[in-house]
């Protein structure tokens, strides 16, 4: 398999309305792609995979991350990892849109469900 390289306009893009996201890999071991949620987004509620890692790097605006027993407000620049089996979710913390990396290490069928919904 050859190796990866995405622009800044290139990847896959998946849009619904206070959605606009942008699949930058899909191997058989990583996801990744970034995602943007506008003000109007709930926020996902708190879950678990049994099968992957789900990880986010923060890229623009607040966001507030429920991850295990801790609920914390992740600014640019933050890394948040929830192992396998880990309780997560999160949801907007401030009025401005926010953007983030969400990686998922082995795929879960993530992309899939992105694709449909």
């Amino acid at each position: 398999m050859d190796g990866i390289t995405i622009g800044p306009d290139d990847g896959e893009r998946v849009e619904r309305p206070e959605r606009a996201h942008r699949i930058l890999c899909e191997l058989p071991g990583l996801e990744v792609i970034d995602m943007r949620f506008g003000p109007g987004f709930e926020g996902v509620d708190p879950h678990t995979h049994a099968d992957h890692a789900d990880c986010f790097y923060v890229l623009d605006g607040m966001v507030e991350f429920h991850v295990g027993d801790e609920t914390r407000v992740a600014e640019p620049g933050t890394f948040v990892a929830a192992p396998p089996g880990t309780v997560h979710g999160f949801r907007h913390a401030g009025p401005e849109p926010i953007r983030f990396l969400n990686l998922h290490a082995p795929p879960g069928g993530f992309l899939e469900r992105l694709r449909q919904d």
